[in-house]
Order: C-alpha cells, then sequence, then structure tokens
C-alpha cells in the first residue's frame, strides 16, 4: 500500500473513534423529550395538511371561477357573433333510427354549402336515445331562403343511402331554429327526413 492509502485510513479511524466518543458522553433522551418531539413532528405533520388543504380549496375555487368566466366568454362570443336579429340555427335529431345508420349531413343554404358534418358512433348513439345535436348557427338576412340537406348512411338491408330533404323559409326578425328530423316510416319500412320549424 502507498503512504497516501494509510493516511487516509488512519483519518477515517480517527473520525470514527470520535464519534464514538461524542455518543458514548451524550446524554440519553428522556421520556418526556421523546414525547415532546413527537408532539412536535405532529403538529408539523398536521400543520403541513392544514395546508395543503387550504391550498386545494383554493385551486378548486380558481377551477370554478375560470370555468364560470369561460361559459360567460363562451355566451358573449355567441351573442357577437350571432345576434339575435340574422341569428339561424339547425339542429339533428332521431327518432328510432331502425331504417337509417346515419353517417353524415350537408347542410346548403341558397345554394351554398355551410356544414358537412360527419358524425361517430357515439354521437349517432346520442341521438338515437333523444338527443338533439346543433349542426350548424350562422347569420342569414331577413327575406326567404332555401335549405337543402343531404344525409348520408346506411339505410335498410345495410345499403348505403343518400337522402336529401329541401324546405323554404322566411328568416324574420329575430332567432330562427330549424329541425331536421330522421324519422322512421315503419308501413314503408324506409326513413323519412323531415325539415321543420321551431315556434
Amino acid at each position: 500500500m502507498t503512504r497516501s492509502v494509510y493516511v487516509s485510513i488512519a483519518t477515517i479511524s480517527f473520525v470514527c473513534f470520535a464519534v464514538l466518543a461524542s455518543a458514548q458522553d451524550a446524554e440519553p433522551l428522556g421520556a418526556d423529550a421523546v414525547v415532546a418531539m413527537s408532539k412536535s413532528a405532529e403538529a408539523d405533520a398536521e400543520k403541513e395538511r392544514a395546508q395543503f388543504r387550504s391550498l386545494d380549496q383554493d385551486v378548486q375555487s380558481l377551477k370554478k371561477e375560470v370555468l364560470d368566466l369561460n361559459r360567460d366568454l363562451f355566451l358573449l362570443e355567441e351573442e357577437l357573433l350571432f345576434p339575435a336579429n340574422s341569428q339561424v340555427a339547425f339542429f339533428i335529431s332521431m327518432d328510432v333510427g331502425e331504417y337509417f345508420d346515419l353517417d353524415s349531413v350537408n347542410l346548403k343554404i341558397d345554394g351554398k354549402e355551410v356544414t358537412n358534418y360527419l358524425y361517430t358512433e357515439r354521437e349517432v348513439g346520442a341521438l338515437v336515445r333523444g338527443g338533439v345535436h346543433r349542426v350548424h348557427m350562422g347569420n342569414l338576412k331577413t327575406g326567404d331562403h332555401e335549405l337543402i340537406a343531404i344525409f348520408t348512411g346506411k339505410g335498410p338491408h345495410v345499403r348505403d343511402y343518400r337522402r336529401g330533404a329541401t324546405m323554404s323559409f322566411n328568416k324574420g326578425i329575430g332567432a330562427k331554429y330549424l329541425e331536421l328530423e330522421i324519422t322512421d316510416r315503419v308501413k314503408k319500412q324506409q326513413p323519412e327526413f323531415v325539415i321543420k320549424e321551431w315556434e
């Protein structure tokens, strides 16, 4: 072994001896001191838990405020983008849906395409269970307009099915809401597509 290794071993031995000697000289902790230390540790832990609960409550409160603000901003944006006087909205609904499995809806107003919506299986399931989907919302000037709705999907005997429905409507002052309803014609075993105005 080299001299530096001997010196390192001697140094480590001396440090260990000093630590042992000081530990032997120290007085052992009494039961009261141990209990006091334990209580102090519990108090610190409880304080930390209280701070964490307070922080968690603050975070939840902030989340709620953000959601409320987001909702208010969404409503304000809709009012600005789609004023009540020119607003027009189109909704899709289904009744039973045994003879037609919806894939997509294409809407044209006055010959101009305004939306082409592709439905997921989950969305179709929601419609069959009685849900209503707002497929398009926009602005129209007052006067007469023509709506053409083209429905694509699977018809009877799981064949590709494409069907259209047309309606002329008058846009007056105030919002206009139109529902595109898909129903089953049991006698003909065919789907039927009806466009109706909400009063």
